[in-house]
C-alpha cells in the first residue's frame, strides 16, 4: 500500500512541470536541450518538498525518463494514490468555524473531491457571501468575506492563473478600539474548482490568512 506524501499543490506543480516537458517534447529536437528541461523540471519538483524517502525522491524522479505522451500521462494519473487528501470536516467543525453566521448555507460535503482540493471554499449566492476553509499552522481555521464579481480577467492572487476574477474582501479588527473595522481584499479566482486544480504553491493563500489574523 503506498504512503500518501504529496500535498495537492504539489500535484498541481508536478501536473505543470510534466505540461511544460511535453511541450518542449514536441517542439525541441535537441536532446541537450530536452536533457536540460528534464533535470530542471524534476528540481523544481523535488524542491517543493521538505522530506523525502529515497524511494519517494526516485518516483518523483521517474518524471523525466518518459518520452511518450500516453506514459507521463499515465504516470500522473498514478500519483494520484500518493495524495494526502485535504482533512475531511462535518457540518458541526464548519459551523463552529463560522459562528456569527446563523443561517451558513453549506456545500454538499459529501460530493466535495477531497483528493484534489487545497482550500475548501464555498459561495453563498444569496448574499455573495465566501466561505474558505483550511488547515493551517495545525489547526482548521475558516474566513469569510465578500466576493464581487469584477467581469473581468486577471491573475488570481491564490493560484497565480489568468482566470476570471472576483474581490474577496474580508473585515477585520483594526488596532486601537475593538470598534475599528479595517479590511483586506485580494482579487481570486471566480472559479473554486478551477483554483484549487491550479494552485501549485499555497505561500499567497497561507500570507493572506495571516493578513486577516488567522
Amino acid at each position: 500500500m503506498q504512503t500518501p506524501f504529496i500535498q495537492n499543490d504539489q500535484l498541481n506543480l508536478i501536473k505543470k512541470q510534466a505540461d511544460f516537458l511535453l511541450k518542449t517534447m514536441r517542439s525541441v529536437g535537441d536532446r541537450k536541450v530536452l536533457e536540460t528541461v528534464r533535470e530542471s523540471a524534476v528540481m523544481n519538483i523535488i524542491e517543493a518538498f521538505e522530506h523525502l524517502t529515497p524511494e519517494q525522491k526516485s518516483l518523483l524522479e521517474q518524471l523525466s525518463t518518459y518520452e511518450a505522451t500516453h506514459d507521463l500521462e499515465h504516470y500522473l494519473d498514478e500519483l494520484d494514490a500518493y495524495v494526502i487528501p485535504f482533512p475531511e470536516v462535518s457540518v458541526k467543525q464548519v459551523q463552529k468555524l463560522f459562528p456569527k453566521a446563523k443561517k451558513l448555507k453549506l456545500p454538499d460535503l459529501e460530493t466535495i473531491d477531497y483528493t484534489h482540493t487545497t482550500y475548501l471554499r464555498w459561495t453563498d449566492i444569496s448574499t455573495n457571501r465566501l466561505y474558505i476553509v483550511y488547515p493551517y499552522q495545525d489547526r482548521m481555521v475558516g474566513i469569510e468575506g465578500q466576493m464581487t464579481s469584477t467581469n473581468k480577467k486577471g491573475f488570481c492572487m491564490f493560484c497565480n492563473r489568468h482566470r476570471e476574477l472576483g474581490f474577496f474582501n474580508v473585515k477585520i479588527k483594526a488596532s486601537g478600539s475593538p470598534d475599528n473595522i479595517a479590511s483586506v481584499g485580494q482579487y481570486i479566482c471566480v472559479d473554486n474548482e478551477d483554483c484549487n486544480h491550479n494552485i501549485a504553491d499555497t505561500t499567497a493563500l497561507e500570507k493572506f490568512l495571516s493578513s486577516v489574523g488567522k
